[in-house]
Protein backbone atom coordinates (compact mmCIF):
# COMPACT_ATOMS: atom_id res chain seq x y z
CA UNK A 1 0.00 0.00 0.00
CA UNK A 2 1.26 3.45 -0.88
CA UNK A 3 0.36 6.45 1.22
CA UNK A 4 0.48 10.17 0.49
CA UNK A 5 2.80 11.76 3.05
CA UNK A 6 3.68 15.47 3.37
CA UNK A 7 7.29 16.63 3.43
CA UNK A 8 9.36 19.80 3.05
CA UNK A 9 11.45 20.53 -0.04
CA UNK A 10 15.11 21.01 0.95
CA UNK A 11 16.81 21.10 -2.47
CA UNK A 12 15.68 21.14 -6.08
CA UNK A 13 17.45 19.61 -9.06
CA UNK A 14 15.79 21.34 -12.05
CA UNK A 15 17.64 19.24 -14.64
CA UNK A 16 16.27 15.97 -13.24
CA UNK A 17 12.97 17.54 -12.09
CA UNK A 18 13.52 16.09 -8.63
CA UNK A 19 13.75 17.44 -5.12
CA UNK A 20 15.23 16.30 -1.86
CA UNK A 21 12.30 16.19 0.54
CA UNK A 22 12.44 15.94 4.34
CA UNK A 23 9.80 13.72 5.92
CA UNK A 24 10.32 14.60 9.59
CA UNK A 25 14.02 13.71 9.46
CA UNK A 26 13.91 11.08 6.72
CA UNK A 27 15.21 12.57 3.46
CA UNK A 28 14.23 11.17 0.08
CA UNK A 29 14.56 12.27 -3.53
CA UNK A 30 11.17 12.63 -5.22
CA UNK A 31 9.98 13.61 -8.69
CA UNK A 32 8.51 17.12 -8.86
CA UNK A 33 7.55 17.19 -12.56
CA UNK A 34 3.82 17.33 -11.69
CA UNK A 35 4.13 20.56 -9.67
CA UNK A 36 3.90 24.14 -10.86
CA UNK A 37 6.68 26.33 -9.47
CA UNK A 38 8.00 24.14 -6.63
CA UNK A 39 10.31 26.05 -4.27
CA UNK A 40 12.73 25.16 -1.50
CA UNK A 41 10.87 25.44 1.79
CA UNK A 42 7.48 24.48 0.34
CA UNK A 43 5.61 21.48 1.67
CA UNK A 44 4.43 18.84 -0.77
CA UNK A 45 2.32 15.70 -0.64
CA UNK A 46 4.27 12.73 -1.99
CA UNK A 47 2.72 9.53 -3.30
CA UNK A 48 4.70 6.68 -4.85
CA UNK A 49 7.80 8.85 -5.28
CA UNK A 50 5.97 11.77 -6.93
CA UNK A 51 5.16 15.12 -5.36
CA UNK A 52 1.50 15.40 -6.37
CA UNK A 53 0.53 18.72 -4.78
CA UNK A 54 1.81 21.56 -2.64
CA UNK A 55 0.24 22.38 0.72
CA UNK A 56 0.58 25.09 3.33
CA UNK A 57 2.96 24.61 6.24
CA UNK A 58 0.29 24.52 8.96
CA UNK A 59 -1.69 21.72 7.33
CA UNK A 60 1.49 19.83 6.46
CA UNK A 61 2.77 19.88 10.04
CA UNK A 62 -0.64 18.82 11.32
CA UNK A 63 -0.71 15.91 8.85
CA UNK A 64 2.85 14.85 9.76
CA UNK A 65 1.88 14.76 13.45
CA UNK A 66 -1.15 12.62 12.60
CA UNK A 67 1.00 10.20 10.60
CA UNK A 68 3.47 9.98 13.49
CA UNK A 69 0.60 9.16 15.85
CA UNK A 70 -0.69 6.45 13.50
CA UNK A 71 2.80 4.99 13.20
CA UNK A 72 3.19 4.98 16.99
CA UNK A 73 -0.17 3.24 17.46
CA UNK A 74 0.93 0.57 14.98
CA UNK A 75 4.36 0.25 16.66
CA UNK A 76 6.03 1.54 13.49
CA UNK A 77 8.43 4.34 12.68
CA UNK A 78 7.30 7.10 10.30
CA UNK A 79 9.92 5.79 7.85
CA UNK A 80 7.97 2.51 7.69
CA UNK A 81 5.07 4.41 6.13
CA UNK A 82 7.06 6.19 3.46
Amino acid sequence: MCLAIPGKILEINPEKKTALVDFDGLKQEVIIALLQEPRVGNYVVVHAGYAIEQMNEEKAIEAIEQWKEIAKEQDLDLSDLI
